[in-house]
């Protein structure tokens, strides 16, 4: 649970919500409800079976863009793998990049 922005207990919280597109949840149900209330075409499917692929997967999120270096430093994978790894997520369509960075596709997205 998070606490205060000066404590540096809460700094791991934080930065889970910052960089991993975390959720702050108080009990189960509000977790049930996460869980539940998502449409299933909006959770991301993870065929990936590759460890470095599901890495990369766990490494990026839905919302925000990440850049190619911090997904590298994230999966703990060089940057030119990351790169290739990406590269074949890309077209197999379970992620998407910009000029902000790469992110997960929706379900949605992947069938539109």
């Amino acid at each position: 649970m998070p606490g205060p922005v000066t404590s540096a207990a809460s700094a791991g919280c934080h930065r889970l919500l910052r960089e991993y597109d975390a959720r702050c949840v108080t009990n189960t149900s509000e977790v049930r409800e996460l869980w539940e209330g998502a449409p299933r075409s909006v959770i991301p499917e993870t065929r990936a079976t590759d460890p470095e692929q599901r890495r990369l997967l766990d490494a990026i999120g839905t919302r925000s863009w990440v850049p190619l270096a911090e997904i590298g430093r994230r999966a703990g994978l060089a940057p030119d793998r990351t790169r290739a790894l990406l590269g074949v997520l890309e077209l197999e369509g379970a992620v998407e990049r910009s000029d902000a960075g790469w992110r997960k596709k929706r379900m949605e997205a992947r069938r539109g």
